[in-house]
């Protein structure tokens, strides 16, 4: 089970990615036009999603002992979504043997900081900010 879920995490981070990649490529990630963004589909969506990823959070928030390492865990999920989710089930997997039980993955905690939120959190703002930037044309 563990090898199975590595590969699934390790396709979630690569698709996010790449589709992320290819969309930022397209257009500028804040310049969703106005009828897209107020159509009731896109709303459910949005909700949809950041309501999944509070979920998730919630369990990195019971795994992770460290206030420094929730807060920056919160901000990874909330600015980077599956591709934060997806790092942390890989580098939560990873402590995990092949033939481990999944039990042990699901409710083992952790202290300590940990870089891998950190830097998460920081590539996410960063992205967030070039984002607004760039979707503002300049004067």
């Amino acid at each position: 089970m563990i090898t199975a879920l590595r590969a699934l995490f390790l396709l979630v981070l690569t698709s996010m990615i790449w589709v992320t990649t290819w969309a930022g490529l397209q257009c500028p990630l804040f310049s969703v036009p106005a009828p897209v963004a107020a159509h009731p589909w896109f709303v459910a969506t949005m909700f949809d999603a950041y309501w999944g990823f509070t979920t998730f959070y919630v369990w990195v928030c019971y795994k992770e002992t460290s206030w420094t390492s929730r807060i920056a865990w919160f901000v990874a999920v909330m600015a980077l979504g599956n591709i934060a989710m997806a790092s942390y089930c890989l580098a939560e997997l990873s402590r995990a043997p092949r033939d481990g039980r999944l039990s042990d993955v699901l409710v083992a905690r952790r202290s300590g900081a940990g870089w891998l939120g950190a830097a998460l959190a920081l590539a996410g703002v960063a992205v967030v900010v070039a984002a607004a930037m760039n979707s503002h044309p300049r004067r």
